[in-house]
């Protein structure tokens, strides 16, 4: 039954919007960890350490972390490859171009192929930057506080920060619209509502973390 479920459009479709909505939700917990930088080095290393412990003494230090890293590296992957495949489907089903133009669209419904890419390689980056400090000149372990500050004061760390939070922006704009008509929670009366939150959750999305560079740059933070 499950190869069934992963074989089908619907069930890859249905992969796509759970794994999305993980990955949402993880969102929305981390922008609100990112936003106490606004209170100091102090608050701010004191919640990064803190999610080392989460869950002592029955878990173990940093298990709870890594639990919820392998739970979103299973969400990462899922998502990108019922996307890869379901893009290979719609090639395959329509192999050339319509004679005429297809109905306007919006720009964040054309760019979600392009959108996730930008965020995949910005998942990378932002690893490399500010978890194992491989591509940061200067990384400090255990001052997460100084290390944010120190890339928000570069320029490339800005842009390619600033880009991929904009394109974060329109990949939920549409991604949760769309997760919420696979499973099914969109109607005829509803949809207008799940479209408002879809884009107040992008805006709030997108304010949050763009606020951590910006608060750099005008040296709120710093």
């Amino acid at each position: 039954m499950a190869r069934t479920v992963w074989d089908s459009t619907v069930g890859k479709k249905t992969v796509m919007a759970v794994s999305g909505l993980i990955m949402l939700l993880y969102l929305v917990a981390h922008m609100i960890g990112n936003l106490k930088i606004f209170f100091g080095a102090g608050e701010f290393d004191h919640y990064a350490h803190w999610l080392r412990t989460v869950g002592e003494p029955f878990m173990h230090y940093e298990w709870t972390l890594w639990l919820i890293r392998v739970v979103l590296v299973v969400a990462v992957v899922a998502h990108a490859v019922c996307a890869y495949q379901l893009s290979r489907r719609d090639i395959r089903a329509r192999p050339n171009k319509y004679a005429h133009r297809k109905p306007r669209t919006s720009y964040a419904t054309r760019t979600m192929r392009w959108g996730g890419v930008i965020l995949g390689l910005f998942v990378v980056w932002h690893l490399l930057d500010l978890t194992t400090g491989t591509v940061h000149p200067g990384f400090r372990p255990g001052h997460p506080y100084q290390n944010v500050v120190d890339t928000f004061s570069t320029w490339y760390g800005n842009v390619i920060y600033i880009v991929a939070m904009l394109a974060l922006g329109l990949h939920i704009r549409h991604g949760f619209w769309s997760a919420a008509q696979t499973l099914g929670a969109g109607s005829r009366t509803r949809d207008r509502a799940l479209k408002a939150v879809a884009h107040v959750l992008a805006l709030l999305l997108t304010a949050g973390f763009i606020a951590v560079p910006v608060g750099v740059m005008t040296g709120v933070v710093s």
